[in-house]
């Protein structure tokens, strides 16, 4: 294990935290809407995520959506753009890091002192260098990877293996973690690295490629068991 690579959104920064409260404010505390808003965000961030629509009209999609749910007319562009900017101000408000990221990466670090580190996320690079710096990790990573600015994205291969190849290791030399087990954990585990599961619900199972954790603390045993086991005798 020479690297390990992160994602960043449910990861290290607490993305359902800040929209629970951006969305709070912005729909008098609905539960229903709440629930809606984030079933628009996955279906349509999905979408995104998969080259099916650009990243401006995923949030466009989401309004109208949140729009309909509310009974108004469907609004213009325009009147999109500015509703999801009231949004983003609340979001952004909000953005702080895990409370075991500190810890995890100052315990991973000293596990192995050599171990290069970077972040690997679905999404335009200036958002989310944004919520790096937000969460004060900018200096923690030396390699950043965002689908938007490569052409490549996760689950697909190719991501990790672009993050790899940068880090100047072999994919069997790093790990991937992450907080989707199909984006995430399997797509890294798929690519030919060790992908690391975080489960935070505690609710999920994982396949016998992902290694399941229940938090960031558990990572730095987990990936020592991953070099433990690639130095033992085949």
């Amino acid at each position: 294990m020479r690297a390990v690579l992160f994602d960043l959104d449910g990861t290290l920064m607490d993305h359902d935290a800040a929209r629970e409260a951006a969305i709070a404010d912005l729909l008098a505390g609905d539960p229903a809407l709440a629930s809606e808003w984030r079933r628009l965000e996955a279906t349509h961030y999905d979408e995104y995520a998969a080259g099916r629509c650009s990243f401006q009209e995923q949030r466009r999609r989401r309004v109208r959506g949140i729009h309909a749910a509310m009974g108004r007319a469907e609004p213009a562009d325009d009147a999109c753009d500015t509703w999801f900017a009231s949004y983003l101000e609340r979001y952004r408000a909000g953005w702080v890091a895990f409370d075991d990221v500190g810890p995890a990466l100052a315990a991973l670090v000293d596990a192995l002192p050599d171990v290069r580190l970077g972040i690997v996320t679905n999404g335009e690079g200036e958002p989310q260098r944004a919520k790096l710096a937000a969460i004060g990790l900018t200096g923690r990573f030396p390699v950043f990877v965002a689908s938007a600015e490569v052409g490549m994205r996760k689950p697909d291969a190719e991501i990790f293996l672009h993050a790899c190849e940068r880090l100047g290791v072999a994919p069997h030399e790093a790990a991937h973690v992450g907080d989707r087990l199909d984006l995430d954990a399997e797509g890294a585990a798929a690519a030919g690295l060790r992908g690391i599961w975080v489960d935070r619900t505690g609710k999920g199972a994982a396949s016998g490629a992902v290694v399941r954790i229940g938090g960031l603390d558990e990572l730095h045993t987990a990936v020592l068991a991953a070099a433990a086991e690639q130095a033992a005798p085949q």
